[in-house]
């Protein structure tokens, strides 16, 4: 049986990343993905261009879109107008996090935890929404230590959570290591890994910088090494990411979760080389 696949994107906000969405998604969903994710914009004017993007790619794709919903930003009666308006779109997944607070906000909306905003969705729309959460195999940048940030996974899962993707990571060890500490804890739903190709390695380090994800020394060494080669450097990427997938597989992962960043070619060359 094929390994389940799915995609993340972020919403567009001009007419060229429109245009360059389009072009990914009419890529991508030639691999019949289980289904695919759009990013939350939180506050404002920019919570619409989350709904609009998923809207699209029901429309437009005929893709199952679970919209983000975050707690940053979001009152209570903002969230529960965005799952209404889901709801009416048909849309039955949604991935609950907490999200970063957005530049210049100076406070978090009605809900400080992913697991506050899970309850939140459960007591009002019950089980009509598949939930997927957040979970950090490398421990969450702000969190005191890794027993705390399991527990406060395991505290999302309780609220009514029915699965889990990860944050991004390149040491599949790790994130059996994690799995197996989940289970320990009595966590059962599966937790999917997060893979993020390998597109532009300047651009990886400052998200992984941010995120608290770990890029192991002999990986960002080799690609160092290769220089100005563009190509030597996109095919290297590749192979490395569909390794790590293998494995993951191998050893039980129940998908595979693809940040996209809106591109199609660096997700697909790596699933082009699981293919093989």
């Amino acid at each position: 049986m094929p390994t389940p696949i799915s995609y993340e994107f972020f919403p567009p906000k001009t007419d060229e990343q429109r245009d360059g969405l389009d072009k990914a998604v009419r890529q991508l969903k030639a691999r019949a993905p289980d289904y695919v994710s759009m990013t939350f914009g939180a506050g404002g004017s920019t919570l619409s261009y989350t709904v609009d993007a998923v809207r699209g790619l029901r429309t437009s794709h005929a893709l199952d879109a679970a919209p983000h919903l975050s707690c940053m930003g979001g009152s209570r009666d903002e969230i529960r107008a965005l799952l209404d308006t889901y709801r009416e779109l048909g849309v039955r997944r949604i991935v609950a996090l907490r999200g970063d607070l957005p530049s210049g906000m100076a406070s978090f909306g009605d809900f400080r935890y992913a697991a506050d905003l899970v309850a939140f969705i459960r007591r009002e729309t019950g089980d009509h929404f598949h939930l997927e959460v957040a979970c950090y195999p490398e421990v969450h940048p702000q969190a005191d230590d890794a027993h705390t940030d399991l527990a406060h996974f395991k505290r999302k899962v309780e609220a009514g959570a029915n699965g889990a993707i990860t944050q991004y990571f390149y040491n599949a060890d790790g994130y059996f290591r994690f799995v197996d500490a989940a289970r320990r804890l009595g966590v059962d739903v599966p937790i999917v890994p997060g893979i993020m190709p390998i597109a532009n390695f300047s651009q990886l380090r400052r998200f992984s910088e941010m995120c608290g994800a770990e890029i192991p020394r002999w990986l960002s060494r080799r690609i160092t090494a290769l220089g100005d080669d563009a190509e030597s450097i996109r095919a290297f990427a590749a192979d490395v990411v569909a390794e790590l997938c293998r494995r993951l597989v191998d050893g039980g992962a129940p998908g595979l979760h693809f940040y996209t960043l809106n591109r199609a070619k660096p997700t697909l060359a790596v699933l082009e080389r699981l293919d093989g």
